[in-house]
């Protein structure tokens, strides 16, 4: 999977939620899909929807109402699914969990595999703000999921960042080379 689509994928909280849980075998049904993955209604909803313009599900031809249709993945979903189930079965604690819904945690941890500067993390996601990953780096070095070292070698001091403990274990379950 490349950055730029784990960049889309992870935009809706309960994106990478939805898709484990489909590749779990929980039915594609929203109220089954609802119950188990905790999330409101109208992020839930909103999260469904982007899955589809996404073209990870589609609705299942000749299943369930038009107002309560039943999802499926198509074959570009099934690959993301596995990543997805990977990424959430690497944070099994609840409170933590709620790190992954953030929109920018897991590109982070994507491209800090090895470590990088402010500037390289920034040009990988074209799209992130200054502030937006700022944030998202204090948040994450908070949790101790990314290291954050000054690099002293170099004639002006600069600091890089490394996934680390439960943020390696999400930076392996991405393959961004495939």
């Amino acid at each position: 999977m490349d950055i730029a689509t784990l960049v889309k994928l992870t935009s809706r909280a309960w994106s990478l939620n939805i898709l484990a849980l489909l590749h779990s075998g929980v039915p594609g049904r929203q109220a089954p899909l609802l119950a188990a993955s905790g999330a409101g209604r109208t992020s839930f909803a909103a999260s469904l929807e982007h899955l589809t313009q996404l073209k990870l599900l589609e609705r299942n031809p000749g299943h369930g109402h038009p107002l309560r249709p039943e999802f499926r993945l198509n074959p570009k979903g099934v690959k993301a699914a596995e990543i997805a189930s990977r990424i959430v079965a690497a944070v099994p604690d609840e409170k933590e969990f709620a790190l992954l819904r953030k929109s920018w945690t897991v590109p982070i941890l994507a491209l800090t595999a090895t470590p990088q500067r402010f500037s390289g993390i920034r040009s990988d996601l074209t799209t992130i703000t200054d502030r937006a990953l700022s944030a998202s780096l204090v948040r994450l070095e908070e949790r101790e999921w990314i290291k954050r070292d000054i690099n002293t070698a170099a004639r002006v001091p600069f600091p890089t960042y490394c996934a680390a403990n439960t943020g390696i274990q999400i930076n392996h379950a991405i393959d961004l080379r495939a």
